[in-house]
Order: C-alpha cells, then sequence, then structure tokens
C-alpha cells in the first residue's frame, strides 16, 4: 500500500494508479484469505436481494459490529437496516461522489470506528466497489469482500425453477441493454437470446424492455421466447410478470414498473421443456472405480 495521500487526492489518481498496480501484480491478500474469512479493513458486503434472511452470515457480522454504515439507499431493504443497522450510524451513498465517499469512510476507519460499505445485491454483479476499494487501498486503508446473493439467484428461487436446466439452459449470461452506460456495439442480448439454450438474466434495465424486446424482434429473434420479470424479487411487494419476447414490454409498462427488476429471458425460466439429468441416473450408480476411471480420462 502506497502511503496515505492528502486530503485534496484525486479519487480518480488514486484508481488509476491501482489498476495500473493491478495489471502487474496480485494482492498478496489473495494467497491468505478466502471468501468468508474476517478480515482487516472495510468490508464491502452484498446486502443480497431485499429479503433480511438472504444476507450472509459474514454480512450479519459485520453490521451488527459496524459504528458506520454507508449503504446504497432504497436498494437495500429498510427492513434489514432495522433488523441489523438500527444500532449504528447510517449513511445514504446516493447521490454522493467518491469525492465525499471516500474520505468519509478512510476518516471513520482512521478513527477506530468499524466502517462497513453496504451495496444491494452482490458487488461483483454491476457493482462499482473495486473503485471504491482501489481508492481506499491507495490511502492506506484496507478493504475486503463480502458475497451476496444476487437478484437472479432470488428469482430462480421465488419461481422455483433453475437457471440452467437439462436439454433446456446450459449457459446463463448476466448482462445489461445499451443506454447511457452501454453502448450499442456492446449490446449482446441478441447473441445471447439467438444462442437459444442461454438463460438471459437482464439487470438494470426494467426501464428499457420495450426498447430491448423491439431490438430482438429486429434481430429475429422468435417472438414466443418466455420473458419472466420479477419485481423487488424477494421484497414484500414482489411482483411477477410473464409474457414473451413480443408481449412483455406492455404488460411492463402497464404495471408501472421502472425499476428494481430482474429480466429472465429463456424457457429455464419457467421450468419447461427439461430432460432427466444424469446425475441422478446410471451415471450415478456406477461404481467406484468406474468414477475414477471416467473422471481420468
Amino acid at each position: 500500500m502506497s502511503e496515505k495521500q492528502n486530503d485534496d487526492t484525486d479519487p480518480q489518481t488514486a484508481i488509476d494508479a491501482q489498476r495500473e498496480k493491478h495489471a502487474h501484480e496480485r494482492d498478496d491478500r489473495v494467497y491468505e484469505h478466502a471468501a468468508g474469512d474476517e478480515q482487516e479493513g472495510i468490508p464491502f458486503i452484498g446486502a443480497g436481494p431485499g429479503h433480511p434472511r438472504l444476507l450472509t452470515v459474514a454480512g450479519k457480522e459485520a453490521l451488527e459490529a459496524a459504528d458506520l454504515v454507508v449503504h446504497a439507499g432504497s436498494l437495500v431493504n429498510s427492513e434489514l437496516l432495522s433488523a441489523y443497522c438500527d444500532h449504528a450510524e447510517l449513511v445514504n451513498s446516493v447521490g454522493k461522489d467518491l469525492e465525499e465517499l471516500i474520505p468519509l469512510m478512510r476518516d471513520a476507519y482512521e478513527a477506530g470506528r468499524e466502517v462497513v460499505r453496504l451495496h444491494s445485491g452482490d458487488p461483483a454483479i454491476y457493482g462499482a466497489a473495486l473503485e471504491q476499494m482501489d481508492a481506499l487501498e491507495h490511502e492506506g486503508v484496507p478493504t475486503y469482500l463480502v458475497p451476496g446473493v444476487t437478484s437472479a439467484f432470488a428469482a430462480s428461487a421465488t419461481l422455483r425453477t433453475q437457471l440452467t436446466l437439462n436439454e433446456t439452459a446450459n449457459h446463463v449470461a448476466f448482462t445489461r441493454p445499451q443506454g447511457k452506460t452501454l453502448d450499442a456495439e456492446d449490446d449482446h442480448i441478441a447473441e445471447f437470446v439467438g444462442m437459444g439454450d442461454v438463460t438471459t438474466c437482464l439487470y438494470l434495465g426494467t426501464h428499457a424492455v420495450a426498447d430491448t424486446m423491439d431490438r430482438l424482434l429486429e434481430s429475429g429473434a422468435d417472438p414466443d421466447t418466455p420473458v419472466t420479470v420479477v419485481y423487488h424479487a424477494s421484497w414484500p411487494d414482489e411482483d411477477i410478470i410473464e409474457g414473451t419476447v413480443e408481449t412483455i414490454g406492455g404488460k411492463l409498462e402497464a404495471a408501472g414498473y421502472r425499476a428494481s427488476a430482474m429480466v429472465l429471458i429463456g424457457d429455464a425460466a419457467a421450468g419447461a421443456g427439461y430432460e432427466r439429468s444424469y446425475l441422478y441416473g446410471e451415471w450415478a450408480n456406477r461404481s467406484e472405480s468406474e468414477s475414477e476411471s471416467a473422471s481420468d480420462d
């Protein structure tokens, strides 16, 4: 870690320095700790999809010990904050830039306070955790990640199905539609859907579902391809809207949902068309020696 910077350090300078460092060397802590270990520093915790019971044990323990929790505003269920953070100072990160957040967390940590950064879902999926962690690390504040349950998994649990099903979906794609932060040439949704055996999980795109479906139709997608939208997966106001590539845009618009929904494209969301797997069939009943021989092939 570098020496602590002055208060006027530009977070972008810190991010650039850390990013360059990542390109040439791996942090030693990668080899010293596994996910789930209690570590030194500020934990960046995935709050999960919404329901307080879907927070991990590691996340719960860190929150219960926290003095300061910087959280992702309305993306984190207030019931979760009440259940685990009612003793701590709460700071909503919405509307605050890195120039404000980094000194806030750094100063609290250096003052001896237990600081937690609470993201929605899992920070590894469309989170902006690494840039905050890099900015803090550059100023000598250690950080680490605590994974959370992402909304795609909560949605599949609500729907009582799997994202992968034998002979139906062999792959899962986590993606987002084109817009302000994703150029059209980087939008691969039509490619994923066109493969046929992919469950496409659309994040951050509730407001753009109708446009996305129109582009799919223009690209030749089957209009009858199933699409299931789970609004606020695991929250008290959770809702499910079912349709197809051709109909889901209108149905979602009629429902009035503009954010916080998981869009699942493909047959797996309905649990349809799958075949019995090999896992619990004749393959599973082979002798141990046969299994070992097969694994060596």
